[in-house]
Protein backbone atom coordinates (compact mmCIF):
# COMPACT_ATOMS: atom_id res chain seq x y z
CA UNK A 1 0.00 0.00 0.00
CA UNK A 2 2.88 2.32 0.88
CA UNK A 3 4.54 1.60 -2.53
CA UNK A 4 1.30 2.33 -4.34
CA UNK A 5 0.98 5.61 -2.44
CA UNK A 6 4.52 6.59 -3.40
CA UNK A 7 3.87 5.75 -7.08
CA UNK A 8 0.68 7.83 -7.07
CA UNK A 9 2.45 10.74 -5.45
CA UNK A 10 5.34 10.48 -7.90
CA UNK A 11 2.95 10.44 -10.88
CA UNK A 12 1.10 13.45 -9.49
CA UNK A 13 4.38 15.28 -9.00
CA UNK A 14 5.41 14.56 -12.60
CA UNK A 15 2.12 15.93 -13.85
CA UNK A 16 2.44 19.04 -11.70
CA UNK A 17 6.03 19.57 -12.89
CA UNK A 18 5.14 19.22 -16.58
CA UNK A 19 6.18 22.39 -18.39
CA UNK A 20 3.27 24.60 -19.40
CA UNK A 21 3.35 26.15 -22.89
CA UNK A 22 5.02 29.57 -22.84
CA UNK A 23 2.77 32.53 -23.54
CA UNK A 24 5.68 34.57 -24.90
CA UNK A 25 8.50 34.41 -27.43
CA UNK A 26 12.07 34.03 -26.27
CA UNK A 27 14.10 36.12 -28.68
CA UNK A 28 17.88 36.40 -28.61
CA UNK A 29 20.75 36.84 -31.00
CA UNK A 30 23.94 38.50 -32.11
CA UNK A 31 24.30 41.60 -34.28
CA UNK A 32 27.74 41.99 -35.84
CA UNK A 33 28.77 45.55 -36.78
CA UNK A 34 25.70 46.96 -35.05
CA UNK A 35 24.19 50.19 -36.39
CA UNK A 36 22.70 51.30 -33.07
CA UNK A 37 22.39 50.32 -29.44
CA UNK A 38 18.96 48.74 -29.83
CA UNK A 39 16.55 46.82 -32.03
CA UNK A 40 12.87 47.60 -32.50
CA UNK A 41 10.31 44.84 -33.05
CA UNK A 42 7.12 46.18 -34.63
CA UNK A 43 3.90 44.46 -35.66
CA UNK A 44 2.78 44.67 -39.27
CA UNK A 45 -0.89 44.76 -38.20
CA UNK A 46 -1.14 46.40 -34.78
CA UNK A 47 0.44 49.19 -32.71
CA UNK A 48 2.71 46.63 -30.98
CA UNK A 49 6.31 47.84 -30.65
CA UNK A 50 9.15 46.84 -28.34
CA UNK A 51 12.70 48.12 -28.07
CA UNK A 52 15.41 45.56 -27.27
CA UNK A 53 18.70 46.95 -26.00
CA UNK A 54 21.93 45.50 -27.36
CA UNK A 55 24.96 44.74 -25.25
CA UNK A 56 28.31 46.23 -26.18
CA UNK A 57 29.21 43.10 -28.17
CA UNK A 58 25.93 43.21 -30.11
CA UNK A 59 24.27 40.34 -28.27
CA UNK A 60 20.76 40.52 -26.83
CA UNK A 61 18.05 38.44 -25.18
CA UNK A 62 14.46 39.34 -24.36
CA UNK A 63 10.92 38.03 -24.27
CA UNK A 64 8.03 39.19 -26.43
CA UNK A 65 4.36 38.61 -25.78
CA UNK A 66 2.79 38.69 -29.22
CA UNK A 67 -0.16 37.87 -31.38
CA UNK A 68 0.73 35.34 -34.07
CA UNK A 69 1.81 37.01 -37.29
CA UNK A 70 4.34 39.05 -39.22
CA UNK A 71 6.70 41.41 -37.40
CA UNK A 72 9.43 43.78 -38.49
CA UNK A 73 12.91 43.97 -36.94
CA UNK A 74 14.62 47.36 -37.33
CA UNK A 75 18.26 47.90 -36.36
CA UNK A 76 18.40 51.67 -36.75
CA UNK A 77 19.38 51.51 -40.41
CA UNK A 78 17.82 48.47 -42.11
CA UNK A 79 14.93 46.15 -41.39
CA UNK A 80 13.68 42.64 -42.06
CA UNK A 81 10.42 40.77 -41.58
CA UNK A 82 9.96 37.71 -39.37
CA UNK A 83 7.16 35.51 -38.07
CA UNK A 84 6.42 35.20 -34.35
CA UNK A 85 4.12 33.06 -32.22
CA UNK A 86 4.07 32.72 -28.44
CA UNK A 87 6.05 29.64 -27.48
CA UNK A 88 8.79 30.19 -30.07
CA UNK A 89 12.40 30.27 -28.90
CA UNK A 90 14.31 32.01 -31.68
CA UNK A 91 17.92 33.08 -32.06
CA UNK A 92 18.92 35.38 -34.91
CA UNK A 93 22.36 36.33 -36.22
CA UNK A 94 22.92 39.31 -38.53
CA UNK A 95 26.02 40.91 -39.94
CA UNK A 96 24.98 44.42 -40.99
CA UNK A 97 27.72 44.57 -43.64
CA UNK A 98 25.56 42.10 -45.62
CA UNK A 99 22.28 42.58 -43.83
CA UNK A 100 19.73 40.58 -45.82
CA UNK A 101 22.21 37.99 -47.06
CA UNK A 102 23.48 37.21 -43.54
CA UNK A 103 20.20 36.78 -41.65
CA UNK A 104 19.92 33.32 -40.08
CA UNK A 105 17.37 32.10 -37.54
CA UNK A 106 17.68 29.03 -35.34
CA UNK A 107 15.61 27.40 -32.59
CA UNK A 108 11.96 26.52 -32.17
CA UNK A 109 9.89 28.33 -34.83
CA UNK A 110 12.92 29.54 -36.81
CA UNK A 111 11.88 27.80 -40.03
CA UNK A 112 9.10 30.33 -40.65
CA UNK A 113 11.36 33.37 -40.43
CA UNK A 114 14.07 31.66 -42.48
CA UNK A 115 11.43 31.06 -45.16
CA UNK A 116 10.59 34.78 -45.15
CA UNK A 117 14.25 35.81 -45.33
CA UNK A 118 14.90 33.51 -48.29
CA UNK A 119 11.76 34.74 -50.06
CA UNK A 120 13.08 38.31 -49.91
CA UNK A 121 16.40 37.26 -51.48
CA UNK A 122 14.54 35.31 -54.18
CA UNK A 123 12.45 38.37 -55.03
CA UNK A 124 15.57 40.52 -55.16
CA UNK A 125 17.23 38.06 -57.54
CA UNK A 126 14.23 37.62 -59.85
CA UNK A 127 13.20 41.28 -59.97
CA UNK A 128 16.56 42.76 -60.86
CA UNK A 129 15.56 45.82 -62.89
CA UNK A 130 19.02 46.15 -64.37
CA UNK A 131 18.46 42.79 -66.06
CA UNK A 132 14.81 43.39 -66.96
CA UNK A 133 14.97 46.96 -68.25
CA UNK A 134 16.09 46.11 -71.80
CA UNK A 135 13.36 43.54 -72.52
CA UNK A 136 10.75 44.23 -75.18
CA UNK A 137 7.02 43.77 -74.50
CA UNK A 138 6.84 40.09 -75.47
CA UNK A 139 10.01 39.21 -73.60
CA UNK A 140 8.73 41.05 -70.54
CA UNK A 141 5.41 39.17 -70.47
CA UNK A 142 7.17 35.82 -70.86
CA UNK A 143 9.74 36.65 -68.21
CA UNK A 144 7.10 37.71 -65.69
CA UNK A 145 5.24 34.43 -66.20
CA UNK A 146 8.50 32.65 -65.38
CA UNK A 147 9.05 34.85 -62.32
CA UNK A 148 5.55 34.17 -61.01
CA UNK A 149 6.01 30.42 -61.50
CA UNK A 150 9.34 30.46 -59.66
CA UNK A 151 7.82 32.38 -56.75
CA UNK A 152 4.76 30.11 -56.58
CA UNK A 153 7.00 27.04 -56.61
CA UNK A 154 8.87 28.45 -53.62
CA UNK A 155 5.68 29.38 -51.75
CA UNK A 156 4.43 25.80 -52.08
CA UNK A 157 7.79 24.14 -51.38
CA UNK A 158 7.48 23.61 -47.61
CA UNK A 159 4.20 22.39 -46.12
CA UNK A 160 5.56 22.94 -42.59
CA UNK A 161 5.44 26.72 -43.06
CA UNK A 162 2.48 28.44 -41.41
CA UNK A 163 -0.31 29.08 -43.91
CA UNK A 164 -0.58 32.68 -42.70
CA UNK A 165 2.75 33.16 -44.47
CA UNK A 166 2.23 31.12 -47.60
CA UNK A 167 -1.35 32.30 -48.18
CA UNK A 168 -0.25 35.92 -47.87
CA UNK A 169 2.53 35.47 -50.42
CA UNK A 170 0.30 33.57 -52.83
CA UNK A 171 -2.45 36.20 -52.61
CA UNK A 172 0.00 39.09 -52.92
CA UNK A 173 2.11 37.81 -55.81
CA UNK A 174 0.15 39.52 -58.61
CA UNK A 175 -0.26 42.88 -56.81
CA UNK A 176 3.45 42.75 -55.92
CA UNK A 177 4.51 42.16 -59.54
CA UNK A 178 2.16 44.77 -61.02
CA UNK A 179 4.21 47.94 -60.27
CA UNK A 180 7.33 46.30 -61.69
CA UNK A 181 5.48 45.49 -64.90
CA UNK A 182 4.05 49.01 -65.06
CA UNK A 183 7.49 50.55 -64.61
CA UNK A 184 9.02 48.36 -67.31
CA UNK A 185 6.09 48.92 -69.68
CA UNK A 186 6.63 52.68 -69.31
CA UNK A 187 10.33 52.22 -70.09
CA UNK A 188 9.47 50.18 -73.19
CA UNK A 189 6.99 52.86 -74.30
CA UNK A 190 9.64 55.55 -73.89
CA UNK A 191 12.12 53.62 -76.01
CA UNK A 192 9.43 53.05 -78.63
CA UNK A 193 8.17 56.65 -78.72
CA UNK A 194 11.60 58.25 -78.36
CA UNK A 195 14.13 55.99 -80.06
CA UNK A 196 17.81 56.76 -79.95
CA UNK A 197 18.77 59.01 -82.85
CA UNK A 198 15.32 60.53 -83.33
CA UNK A 199 15.02 64.35 -83.23
CA UNK A 200 14.44 65.55 -79.68
CA UNK A 201 11.40 67.59 -78.69
CA UNK A 202 12.54 71.15 -78.11
CA UNK A 203 11.96 74.06 -75.80
CA UNK A 204 12.09 77.69 -76.92
CA UNK A 205 12.69 80.90 -75.02
CA UNK A 206 12.36 79.46 -71.54
CA UNK A 207 13.26 81.96 -68.82
CA UNK A 208 16.81 81.57 -67.54
CA UNK A 209 17.77 82.29 -63.92
CA UNK A 210 20.21 84.92 -65.17
CA UNK A 211 17.37 86.85 -66.81
CA UNK A 212 17.95 85.77 -70.40
CA UNK A 213 15.95 83.36 -72.56
CA UNK A 214 17.20 79.87 -73.47
CA UNK A 215 16.20 77.51 -76.28
CA UNK A 216 17.44 73.99 -76.96
CA UNK A 217 18.69 75.19 -80.35
CA UNK A 218 21.10 77.54 -78.52
CA UNK A 219 22.91 74.50 -77.11
CA UNK A 220 23.58 72.65 -80.36
CA UNK A 221 27.13 71.45 -80.79
CA UNK A 222 27.31 69.88 -77.34
CA UNK A 223 25.59 67.04 -75.55
CA UNK A 224 22.76 68.30 -73.34
CA UNK A 225 21.88 66.54 -70.08
CA UNK A 226 18.45 67.75 -69.01
CA UNK A 227 17.13 67.51 -65.45
CA UNK A 228 13.36 68.04 -65.17
CA UNK A 229 12.64 68.84 -61.52
CA UNK A 230 10.72 71.00 -59.02
CA UNK A 231 11.50 72.60 -55.68
CA UNK A 232 8.86 70.51 -53.89
CA UNK A 233 10.17 67.18 -55.26
CA UNK A 234 12.05 65.20 -52.60
CA UNK A 235 13.74 62.69 -54.96
CA UNK A 236 14.80 65.63 -57.17
CA UNK A 237 16.56 67.30 -54.25
CA UNK A 238 18.29 64.02 -53.34
CA UNK A 239 20.05 64.17 -56.73
CA UNK A 240 21.36 67.73 -56.29
CA UNK A 241 24.73 66.85 -54.67
CA UNK A 242 25.48 64.25 -57.36
CA UNK A 243 24.44 66.65 -60.13
CA UNK A 244 26.66 69.42 -58.74
CA UNK A 245 29.61 67.03 -58.60
CA UNK A 246 28.90 65.91 -62.15
CA UNK A 247 28.87 69.53 -63.36
CA UNK A 248 32.19 70.11 -61.62
CA UNK A 249 33.80 66.98 -63.06
CA UNK A 250 32.62 67.75 -66.60
CA UNK A 251 33.28 71.49 -66.59
CA UNK A 252 34.60 72.58 -69.99
CA UNK A 253 33.78 69.16 -71.49
CA UNK A 254 31.54 68.67 -74.51
CA UNK A 255 28.32 68.76 -72.49
CA UNK A 256 25.82 71.27 -71.12
CA UNK A 257 23.81 70.64 -67.96
CA UNK A 258 20.29 72.07 -68.06
CA UNK A 259 17.79 72.00 -65.19
CA UNK A 260 14.18 72.75 -66.12
CA UNK A 261 11.90 73.60 -63.22
CA UNK A 262 8.23 72.68 -63.59
CA UNK A 263 7.15 74.54 -60.45
CA UNK A 264 3.69 75.92 -61.18
CA UNK A 265 0.79 77.78 -59.63
CA UNK A 266 -0.96 74.55 -58.62
CA UNK A 267 1.82 73.63 -56.21
CA UNK A 268 2.42 77.17 -54.93
CA UNK A 269 -0.89 78.40 -53.55
CA UNK A 270 -2.28 79.25 -56.98
CA UNK A 271 0.44 81.81 -57.67
CA UNK A 272 2.96 81.73 -60.52
CA UNK A 273 4.90 84.50 -58.78
CA UNK A 274 5.33 82.31 -55.70
CA UNK A 275 6.35 79.36 -57.88
CA UNK A 276 9.02 81.42 -59.60
CA UNK A 277 10.18 82.92 -56.28
CA UNK A 278 10.58 79.45 -54.75
CA UNK A 279 12.58 78.35 -57.81
CA UNK A 280 14.94 81.31 -57.60
CA UNK A 281 15.31 80.96 -53.82
CA UNK A 282 16.34 77.31 -54.05
CA UNK A 283 18.86 78.00 -56.82
CA UNK A 284 20.47 80.61 -54.59
CA UNK A 285 20.22 78.55 -51.40
CA UNK A 286 21.65 75.36 -52.94
CA UNK A 287 24.12 77.26 -55.15
CA UNK A 288 22.88 75.35 -58.17
CA UNK A 289 25.00 75.45 -61.31
CA UNK A 290 24.48 74.63 -64.95
CA UNK A 291 21.76 76.33 -66.97
CA UNK A 292 18.72 76.90 -64.75
CA UNK A 293 15.49 77.55 -66.66
CA UNK A 294 11.82 77.81 -65.79
CA UNK A 295 9.18 75.93 -67.81
CA UNK A 296 6.51 78.56 -68.58
CA UNK A 297 3.47 76.34 -67.99
CA UNK A 298 4.78 73.73 -65.57
CA UNK A 299 3.44 70.27 -66.38
CA UNK A 300 1.68 71.71 -69.43
CA UNK A 301 4.88 73.08 -71.02
CA UNK A 302 5.53 71.83 -74.55
CA UNK A 303 8.82 70.12 -73.68
CA UNK A 304 7.27 68.28 -70.72
CA UNK A 305 4.18 67.19 -72.63
CA UNK A 306 6.07 66.23 -75.77
CA UNK A 307 8.41 64.00 -73.76
CA UNK A 308 5.34 62.51 -71.99
CA UNK A 309 6.79 63.32 -68.57
CA UNK A 310 4.36 62.38 -65.80
CA UNK A 311 6.81 61.92 -62.94
CA UNK A 312 9.99 63.62 -61.75
CA UNK A 313 12.90 63.71 -61.55
CA UNK A 314 13.37 62.84 -65.19
CA UNK A 315 16.72 63.00 -66.93
CA UNK A 316 17.20 63.23 -70.70
CA UNK A 317 20.38 63.11 -72.79
CA UNK A 318 20.46 64.82 -76.18
CA UNK A 319 23.36 64.67 -78.65
CA UNK A 320 25.17 67.65 -80.25
CA UNK A 321 22.87 67.47 -83.29
CA UNK A 322 19.71 67.75 -81.20
CA UNK A 323 18.87 64.05 -81.42
CA UNK A 324 17.85 61.78 -78.57
CA UNK A 325 20.50 59.66 -76.86
CA UNK A 326 18.20 58.61 -74.01
CA UNK A 327 14.72 59.86 -73.16
CA UNK A 328 15.10 58.34 -69.70
CA UNK A 329 18.79 58.72 -68.90
CA UNK A 330 20.39 57.44 -65.67
CA UNK A 331 20.25 59.78 -62.68
CA UNK A 332 23.37 61.67 -61.59
CA UNK A 333 23.77 59.31 -58.62
CA UNK A 334 23.68 56.22 -60.88
CA UNK A 335 27.14 54.92 -61.93
CA UNK A 336 25.58 53.93 -65.25
CA UNK A 337 25.53 57.59 -66.23
CA UNK A 338 29.33 57.79 -66.18
CA UNK A 339 29.47 54.59 -68.22
CA UNK A 340 27.21 56.24 -70.79
CA UNK A 341 29.33 59.41 -70.84
CA UNK A 342 32.49 57.31 -71.31
CA UNK A 343 30.84 55.32 -74.10
CA UNK A 344 30.08 58.61 -75.86
CA UNK A 345 33.58 59.97 -75.17
CA UNK A 346 32.16 63.04 -73.49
Amino acid sequence: MRKLFILVCTFALLISCKEEPKNYVTFSGQITNKNSDSLIIRSSYSPYSKTIHLKEDGSFSDTLKVETGFYNLYDGNESTNLFLRNGFNITVTINTDEFDESITYSGNGAEHSNFIAKEYLLQEKLLNLDELIDLDSTQMENRFLEIKNELMTYYNSNKAIDTLITNKYINDVDPMLKPYKTYLADAIALRTNFPKGAPSPTFENYENYNGSKTSLADLKGKYVYVDVWATWCGPCKVEIPSLKQLEKDYHNKNIQFVSISIDDDQTHQGSWDKAKASWKAMIADKDLGGIQIFAPNGWQSDFVRNYKINGIPRFILIDPNGNIVSADAPRPSDPKLLDLFNELSI
